[in-house]
């Protein structure tokens, strides 16, 4: 009998075992054939005249119903990738110097009244489903951003095929022509995007602003989103202008690209990348910073906020334009770090006042009030809307030291 029983419970143990693994077995039963995907590398949105309603056919709504929102109409285009097309080894990485986008993407554009009233649109002349999983640059012109980016936030922000760590940007000018472009330095216009912002960041030109962290940002009280300023110049290459800078979801100002470094500067961002111009002893010289450091004070002084920013930059001397002055005399050395401890300053207290002129908080100094000054935030602030009316009257120090680290070689 116990054996019998024995045999029952191995028997039952089996089967269970059977059943728990079937699931496991059943293979890829919802796979898609990476031929029957339109895969989007890019997208641009600009602003489209009202008139272009007539282009747009009775997909998602009929023409002359009530159901079309009153709302501006839009141009999307989408960069697909032709299948069989994409360069795969690294050594057909870079451009054969065709410059030539067309050999490897295709750019459809359509108008809609939204994101998703474009995109299926987009869908009804596609034979392939539209997949956003390989989505890396999202461009938006100014123009578009100055009206205000809610319904882009709100369609990317739920679809979940779409990777937090592409990248958003606002271009100057038309948003469509950054994805018809052709570099010689990349066959793929959206990579070649997402390489200059991705190195700038390796090279300490620009802080790390995917997508989801300008997300992040905007979703905080005390803190507002900006995103990459960029323009196509003569060459198709991209220029980085500086930051978009945003309160809430609506752009309201930019600024120069020397400004990042400042803005780097204040978050004691790393690496240091930006290079300029300092005039002492007589000379003019080229630095470039190599390492930035950055503490932050908050305290409530005469009922509002005050902060105190302590600074360190570090420099390597690049260039002397003439002989007027010796870089042995140590004199020399600390007039130009003097200079630069004066320059450094107002750049950075000019950008501060940019920003409070705008009401756009991109430090998250309302982050600091609320996490240190608790009872302030909850008594005087509250809200978002509220810190960015307070935000326009804090008042602040900043003090900077600065050091010369290297002069460089030079034979005698």
């Amino acid at each position: 009998m116990l054996g019998m029983f024995g045999r029952s419970m191995r028997r039952a143990a089996l089967i269970a075992a059977s059943a728990l693994c079937m699931p496991l077995m059943t293979g890829c039963w919802d796979r898609v054939e990476i031929e029957d995907r339109a895969i989007v590398l890019g997208v641009s949105i600009d602003k489209a005249p009202a008139q272009t309603a007539s282009q747009e056919d009775d997909v998602s709504h009929k023409s002359d119903s009530k159901m079309p929102p009153n709302t501006d109409m839009i141009r999307m285009a989408a960069q697909i990738a032709l299948p069989g097309r994409i360069p795969l080894g690294p050594g057909e990485s870079g451009g054969s110097g065709s410059g030539d986008p067309q050999q490897t993407v295709w750019v459809i554009d359509v108008v809609g009244h939204s994101v998703e009233d474009a995109f299926t649109n987009m869908q009804q002349q596609l034979s392939s489903r539209i997949f956003l999983g390989h989505l890396r640059v999202i461009v938006v012109s100014e123009e578009m951003a100055r009206l205000g980016l809610e319904n882009v936030n709100d369609y990317f922000h739920r679809d979940s095929e779409v990777r937090r760590m592409a990248w958003l940007m606002v271009s100057k000018g038309p948003a469509i022509e950054l994805l018809k472009a052709g570099p010689k330095l990349e066959r793929i216009p959206a990579l070649y995007l997402m390489t200059t912002l991705d190195e700038s960041i390796r090279t300490g030109k620009f802080p790390q602003d995917y997508i989801g962290i300008y997300w992040a940002r905007k979703a905080k009280l005390g803190q507002e989103g900006f995103l990459p300023y960029v323009e196509m110049k003569k060459e198709q290459n991209i220029e980085i202008k500086g930051l978009a800078l945003f309160r809430n979801a609506q752009m309201v100002g930019e600024t120069d690209p020397l400004d990042i470094g400042s803005f780097m500067a204040l978050r004691g961002v790393n690496p240091g990348g930006y290079t300029t111009y300092v005039q002492a002893a007589g000379n003019f010289f080229m630095v470039n910073v190599t390492h930035r450091e950055s503490k932050v004070k908050v305290s409530i002084r005469d009922g509002r906020p005050y902060f105190s920013f302590d600074l360190g930059l570090e420099f390597n001397l690049r260039e002397k334009l003439n002989d007027s002055a010796s870089l042995e005399n140590m004199n020399v050395i600390k007039e130009i770090e003097a200079t630069l401890k004066k320059n450094a300053e107002q750049l950075t207290l000019e950008m501060l006042k940019k920003t409070q002129a705008l009401g756009s908080d991109i430090l998250g100094l309302g982050e600091y009030v609320r996490a240190r000054e608790p009872r302030y935030w909850n008594t005087h602030v509250k809200t978002k809307d509220r810190w960015q009316l307070a935000y326009k009257d804090i008042g602040y120090e900043i003090h900077i030291d600065t050091r010369i680290r290297r002069i460089g070689m030079k034979a005698k």
